[in-house]
């Protein structure tokens, strides 16, 4: 049972980081489970999550699954979201539209990791403000990669992200930083707490070359 706990649990923090949806075979490889176990923690989970306290549920076709908001919390969301973009941006939207400007095209999962939390619906509000924008990847079926769009590198007066303030230097990080951490794009984020300080240094002085 404690078994089926753990996966339960891996499950649902897969899920809730990916964000989008996900093929069962998928799942199951980053599980390390075969189909029929991954089916029996996919009907216990969508059980635990049609509870009244719950938020959140799965949706799936004969493929792919995702979780997403229970649709009866829709007019809470809606009214989030318009409010929230109204505003000016917050310094974690800022922070993720530095990495996708100079690390571009980055991934959802990549993303996260490097922020250390997640960053579903920042990179939402980002592509509604056409600050940043999605395409397929070419080389992973179901994967979307994200980059500035051209607005944004017209508001800050570039022809193209190569020409961002000290671009090379922190595309030379990141490598460093990708290279001792040993880590893929398809890495599962690790907990916010335990970004190092001269890591979140580096995101702050990218968004400071972003916005001067």
């Amino acid at each position: 049972m404690m078994n089926n706990n753990n996966k339960l649990a891996e499950l649902e923090a897969f899920l809730f980081i990916h964000g989008e949806p996900v093929t069962q075979n998928k799942i199951a490889a980053i599980l390390d489970i075969k189909h029929e176990e991954l089916n029996s923690v996919l009907s216990e989970l969508k059980n635990r999550l049609e509870g009244e306290e719950r938020g959140l549920t799965l949706i799936a076709d004969e493929e792919k699954i995702q979780l997403v908001t229970k649709p009866k919390f829709g007019k809470i969301l809606e009214s989030f979201v318009r409010d929230e973009l109204s505003e000016d941006l917050t310094p974690a939207s800022l922070e993720a539209l530095a990495l996708i400007a100079y690390f571009a095209p980055l991934s959802r999962a990549r993303l996260d990791y490097l922020r250390g939390v997640n960053s579903s619906f920042i990179v939402r509000s980002l592509l509604l403000r056409g600050l940043a924008e999605r395409f397929p990847d070419p080389d992973r079926a179901n994967v979307f990669l994200y980059r500035p769009t051209f607005d944004l590198l017209r508001h800050l007066g570039l022809e193209k992200k190569e020409n961002l303030p000290d671009f090379e230097k922190f595309q030379s990080l990141l490598k460093a930083f990708e290279s001792q951490a040993d880590i893929s794009s398809e890495a599962i984020p690790v907990a916010a707490d335990s970004i190092s300080a001269e890591r979140k240094e580096t995101y702050i002085d990218a968004e400071d070359k972003v916005l001067n």
